[in-house]
């Protein structure tokens, strides 16, 4: 398959190369040397670095042995050596799950990280990115290469492997819809009834034979069908082959600013209004044709801190350049979050910058993703209502060091997201308007336990209505898979009677078991919150 390549492919600039890419659907090898396979011992010295390599420092992955694949090939015959084995074998790309679904149990490990492409097909006309490439690495690519992006995460460390396949949404979101809304083709090694690895290649086509592998990961999660390679990522509205044109072309210039607010003074009822007026903001300003649907937010509110300096919440915010007023637009929404609220907020100069610089900017870096935490999501349809602000005054200005590990999140959603059908692809949830993630962090020498039952009760008695999680109706509209959270399956802490797949799945759960049931027969690929054929 000959692959035209332009731009910085993987850091490095290639100007008019071409290159052959491994796909086991063509049977072509790859002219750039691809590193493995590679299986690393625990005999190995580059064991301990690898069984290292993830954010959520609570769980660390101990398996027999880590196999690094630099292939489609390779981890075809890695599955197929550990199924032969009787091994459990699970997959890892950026390391970044919330829960242990990787080290649980897991006996082989298969590494994607050095599968990290990131270029143009010319024969499926599609973007192609690889498991193991980052979100930064892929935005740099796209944008340098093509001037084109994708709506995908803040976080710049995350990988495609896992982010993809469980919705993918970021900044761009409101203007553009979720990442799976641009998947065009999906490359995932299975397993079939006789325990035999093969890759197969599942398109948005709907008279594709695989299709409905490709419907399972719009939004599915990942690890539950069989491992992801690759996938081509390609603007279903777009015509033509010019890849300029294939995916959305970011705003060239952001206008970034930042509203904070202090804890000093901040009494239960000023904090109630700041949380109404926020929610209530986004019920009013998120339909995908309001002028603020090229803006997005991020409303950061860490416990308060013991000492003279409690410390206080931020709300860092961008709104696309090239919308009319932007900056009028921005300084509007901060006066409007910030109404009747005491203390008022601190509002430094509006910055303009470049896309790409806001972009790094904005992103989180390694050493801020990584730590011992426990995080748990929501979206809301609504606003929170004033005894659930209540509920989080409380939790955040208790005293002690457990609340100054405790943060709540409330990040802007809804705009394009929400003009997509709930069936149409794997992503139910397609009527809320924020995103919510209950968050506690610990040092090393913590045990946690004390942070972890800080958030449970935030996050339980947040949701006491509807049984201590965010069953979807009425404001709530269940919670997100790439954020994932065993309590949710757990009777202790989710009393609603409501499976935790239709808190994170909602009706498409059933065709997600037909699915699994097809492609995953023998129940290879499993975790905490897998798919239940």
């Amino acid at each position: 398959m000959n692959v035209t390549r332009r731009g910085f492919i993987g850091g490095t600039a290639a100007v008019g190369g071409t290159a052959m890419l491994a796909d086991s659907a063509y049977g072509a090898a790859g002219d750039h040397p691809a590193i493995g396979p590679v299986i690393v011992k625990r005999s190995d010295p580059r064991y301990d670095d690898l069984a290292e390599r993830r954010t959520n420092q609570r769980f660390r992955h101990e398996p027999e042995y880590f196999h690094l694949a630099g292939s489609t090939e390779q981890v075809v015959a890695a599955v197929n050596q550990a199924v032969r084995a009787g091994r459990r074998v699970t997959v890892r790309s950026g390391g970044h799950c919330y829960e242990n679904f990787v080290g649980d149990g897991a006996q082989v490990v298969i590494d994607l990280c050095e599968m990290k492409e990131v270029t143009y097909d010319e024969k499926r006309r599609a973007f192609l990115v690889e498991a193991g490439a980052t979100l930064m690495q892929a935005y740099r690519t796209l944008y340098f290469g093509w001037g084109v992006t994708l709506p995908g995460g803040q976080c710049g460390g995350v990988a495609a492997g896992g982010h993809i396949a469980g919705g993918g949404y970021g900044p761009l979101s409101r203007r553009f819809g979720l990442t799976v809304d641009y998947l065009h083709a999906v490359e995932v090694v299975v397993v079939d009834a006789s325990g035999r690895a093969r890759a197969v290649v599942a398109t948005r086509n709907p008279s594709d034979p695989n299709h409905d592998l490709w419907w399972a990961h719009t939004g599915g999660g990942g690890g539950n069908f069989g491992i992801v390679t690759r996938y081509w990522l390609r603007d279903p509205a777009a015509r033509g082959d010019d890849p300029a044109k294939l995916l959305p072309k970011p705003p060239a210039k952001v206008v970034s600013g930042v509203a904070v607010w202090s804890w000093a003074g901040m009494t239960k009822e000023s904090f109630r209004r700041l949380l109404s007026n926020h929610g209530t903001w986004h019920e009013r300003n998120s339909s995908p044709d309001s002028p603020y649907a090229g803006m997005w937010g991020s409303l950061i509110i860490p416990g308060r801190k013991s000492g003279d300096d409690p410390g206080g919440m931020i709300l860092p915010t961008q709104i696309a350049g090239d919308v009319p007023g932007a900056e009028r637009l921005l300084r509007d929404f901060f006066a409007a979050i910030g109404e009747g609220v005491t203390p008022e907020a601190f509002v430094p100069p509006v910055l303009h910058q470049p896309w790409f610089q806001a972009v790094r900017d904005l992103s989180l870096g390694a050493e801020q993703e990584s730590g011992r935490y426990k995080a748990k999501s929501a979206h809301l349809r609504k606003r929170f209502t004033d005894a659930q602000a209540d509920v989080a005054y409380d939790h955040l200005t208790a005293s002690g060091p457990v609340a100054d590990g405790g943060m709540l999140w409330l990040l802007s959603y809804g705009g394009r997201i929400n003009t997509v059908a709930p069936t149409a692809t794997a992503t139910h949830e397609r009527s809320s308007i924020l995103k919510v993630i209950h968050l506690a962090g610990w040092a090393p020498e913590q045990d946690g336990k004390a942070h972890l039952e800080w958030v449970r009760s935030l996050h339980s008695k947040t949701f006491a209505q509807t049984g201590g999680v965010p069953v979807p109706g009425g404001n709530c509209g269940g919670a997100y898979i790439n954020y994932p959270d065993t309590d949710h399956a757990d009777p202790r802490w989710n009393t609603s009677g409501v499976p935790w797949s239709t808190l994170y799945y909602g009706a498409n759960y059933v065709r997600l078991q037909r699915v699994k049931a097809r492609w995953d027969p023998r129940g290879v690929f499993h975790h905490g919150l897998s798919v239940r054929a």
